[in-house]
């Protein structure tokens, strides 16, 4: 039987293999699980209430856009945090950011670009299912370093001009996960210059933008207004799952240019996954409420607290900016986490699973990836095995 091969390189997911690393040994304590980006924060407490009013919409089939009213409260939410004014055909709600994420590359990826096979940027470390959907249209996707040299960011304005001319795409995550690094206005501006000049789209992965140390990030739309770029050079991407703890509702959006948004929604009548009605009246509550968005930040602000205290004569350590993952120097990621599992049974995943090697070095390996999602004791109490196991 006869296969896809494009698909053939891909490593296993992250989950899977360290499934495979940590299984077959006994942990050292009670686990506690430091991996997954699954935020354990209450959920905001009009969840229930609007579920059980709308339960009878379960038997409705939803717009495949989005319902008018969520439209509505993310164009607002979008007014309010970033002074961007997107009409709702601008919009277009997602069954969780993955799937826009991934389906950008299918919507607007072309392919041929200038004669030759498109490529598509990411940085390196990533979220995986980036290089999943530039595979899955037929691009090469190339895989930008986003270490310590440059900020844990990917520096694109360094690549050749060979590889610019051919880029289609190019992945951003700020916050960054998992370095937790935040893109400033001029390093935005400068990439949607890049853009202009070799013809290619942003997709900025913002799902991380809520949960911040000392100032709002900045956004791409933001930046994008301010210089008065092509609004089709920049689709951005938000969730529910991080800013409101509402992981399993499988809720975000993407907003982008007339044409962008044209060419995903008319990809989703063929392929998507509407979001179900009664979800859609969750998401709109949340999309306009602040309120329980600032509790969130506020134990996220504090568990940063912790941290920094905790690892404070660590050497090479470094707090994160935004989101909630921690990115932790050691020697060997691999053998950090399996040592770590044995000793202790604090569970984190090795740097090296979120990244690629390219000629022969993976920019990952020397990292551990901790997820600050645990209540605030448990997570103190992880951390500081893991210091003592790791660092003592």
């Amino acid at each position: 039987m006869a296969f896809p091969e494009r698909f053939s390189n891909l490593p296993d997911y992250a989950f899977p293999r360290l499934r495979k690393l940590l299984d077959h040994h006994k942990p050292g304590g009670e686990p506690i699980a430091m991996t997954i980006g699954e935020p354990r924060h209450p959920m905001p407490d009009f969840v229930g209430p609007i579920l059980e009013k709308h339960l009878s919409e379960f038997g409705k089939y939803p717009p495949n856009e989005g319902a008018p009213g969520l439209l509505a409260a993310i164009a607002g939410w979008l007014r309010l945090r970033y002074g961007a004014d997107l009409s709702p055909e601008r919009l277009m709600v997602l069954n969780g950011t993955r799937e826009g994420l991934f389906d950008a590359c299918m919507a607007l990826c072309p392919e041929v670009k200038n004669g030759r096979q498109p490529v598509v940027l990411m940085p390196n470390p990533f979220y995986q299912p980036y290089a999943a959907a530039a595979l899955s249209v037929g691009a090469e996707p190339v895989f930008v370093p986003a270490g310590a040299a440059t900020g844990f960011l990917p520096d694109y304005t360094a690549l050749p001009a060979d590889i610019l001319d051919r880029t289609a795409l190019a992945y951003l995550c700020s916050p960054a996960n998992p370095q937790g690094s935040i893109a400033s206005r001029d390093y935005i501006a400068e990439v949607l210059a890049l853009a202009e000049k070799h013809d290619f789209i942003l997709l900025a992965d913002e799902c991380y933008s809520e949960i911040w140390r000392d100032q709002p990030p900045v956004g791409a739309l933001q930046v994008a207004d301010e210089i008065g770029a092509d609004p089709e050079r920049v689709a951005v991407f938000h969730s529910l799952s991080k800013r409101s703890n509402l992981p399993g509702l499988r809720s975000g959006f993407v907003a982008g240019g007339p044409e962008a948004i044209t060419r995903f929604r008319q990809l989703r009548n063929y392929g998507g996954a509407p979001l179900p009605l009664p979800i859609q009246h969750v998401s709109e509550k949340a999309w306009s409420d602040e309120a329980h968005v600032e509790a969130n930040r506020a134990l996220y602000q504090e568990k940063f607290r912790i941290a920094d205290r905790i690892f404070a004569k660590v050497q090479g350590y470094k707090g994160p900016d935004g989101g909630f993952f921690l990115w932790l120097p050691v020697e060997n990621g691999e053998e950090a986490a399996l040592k770590l599992w044995r000793e202790t049974g604090v569970r984190v995943l090795p740097g090296a699973y979120l990244a690629r090697d390219v000629g022969g070095h993976n920019p990952g390996k020397g990292y551990i990836r901790v997820a600050m999602v645990a209540p605030k004791e448990e997570m103190r109490r992880g951390l500081e095995m893991l210091r003592d196991c790791l660092y003592g």
